[in-house]
């Protein structure tokens, strides 16, 4: 168990956005924001990742790990894919009416995927700009004269992430050199989540089938970055990594940006984060509230 509590004044409402079975890490963030007291989880939405069926495929997945963990934070469906048509899904319809809904808790919605979700939710309910902060995890950092590769979640809907950077909605953006630098071995994880619980052993094993899979051929081999937890830090201690004001540029089809655009307001971009923070908080976390069994 935890020891402390969070003064009620200083939580805050979340909803996770996650593509959940695109591969390992993201099971990790929603533990952690599951486990931070600070955090009022209100609802994780399912997100697509450019293949069919696969917001269904997330959102399975996400069940998993709140069931391992044996709550009861509702998995909502989201879009189909990239410009959806038609209805929106139940987990915009949720973002719109947890963004109106009057409280004092201030909420922030946890992109951790594609902002497909985020942008139709701004779409059909254009008031709810000023009622949320978005926080992504995606793009690439600024102040580099070619990107090292298609990034992979403004890269599954470029029109999304211009939709929402270009919003009026606050933006915290994390992009890839340091979502990336929140480096683990598989043996610490081995040592350091395994143990803990149903959700640790979970959180471990899939972790190692995915590594064993083709979709895995772009990692070292026995380490992984866990790149959607830093979502969860910013918001749990903003503080966590030095930021910079950015004025918003064009996300091109490649994932480039395009010249600044005339008048283009600025967001908040990360320049790097604190992995020792982070993981030494997600760990105390599991070790704390899912016991290891005695031997």
């Amino acid at each position: 168990m935890l020891n402390f509590a969070v003064e009620d004044k200083k939580r805050i409402r979340v909803v996770i956005d996650s593509d959940t079975a695109c591969e390992a890490d993201d099971p990790f963030a929603i533990a952690y924001a599951l486990m931070s007291p600070k955090l009022i989880v209100k609802a994780i939405v399912a997100e697509h990742f450019a293949q069919p069926g696969s917001m269904e495929l997330s959102r399975e997945a996400a069940l998993r790990v709140t069931r391992a963990m044996g709550s009861d934070v509702p998995v909502l469906r989201g879009e189909e894919g990239p410009g959806s048509a038609g209805e929106p899904s139940e987990g915009v319809r949720f973002i719109i009416e947890e963004a109106r809904r009057e409280d004092a808790h201030p909420l922030f919605l946890l992109c951790m995927g594609a902002l497909t979700n985020a942008a139709r939710a701004l779409a059909e309910a254009p008031d709810i700009a000023g009622r949320m902060t978005v926080v992504t995890i995606g793009g690439h950092p600024y102040d580099i004269d070619e990107i090292p590769f298609k990034e992979f979640n403004f890269g599954n809907d470029p029109a999304a992430a211009n939709a929402v950077l270009q919003s009026e909605a606050p933006v915290r953006q994390i992009p890839s050199d340091v979502y990336g630098s929140i480096r683990v071995g598989l043996a610490e994880l081995q040592e350091q989540v395994m143990p803990f619980g149903a959700i640790g052993q979970y959180l471990f094993d899939q972790m190692i089938a995915y590594n064993a899979t083709p979709g895995a051929s772009w990692t070292p081999g026995e380490s992984w970055s866990l790149g959607d937890s830093p979502s969860v830090a910013a918001v749990l201690h903003p503080a966590c990594g030095r930021t910079a004001r950015q004025a918003v540029r064009h996300v091109n089809d490649d994932t480039t940006y395009g010249a600044p655009l005339p008048g283009a307001r600025e967001i908040l971009v990360y320049r790097d984060l604190d992995s020792r923070y982070l993981l030494g908080d997600f760990y105390a976390k599991l070790h704390l509230l899912f016991p290891a069994k005695q031997k």
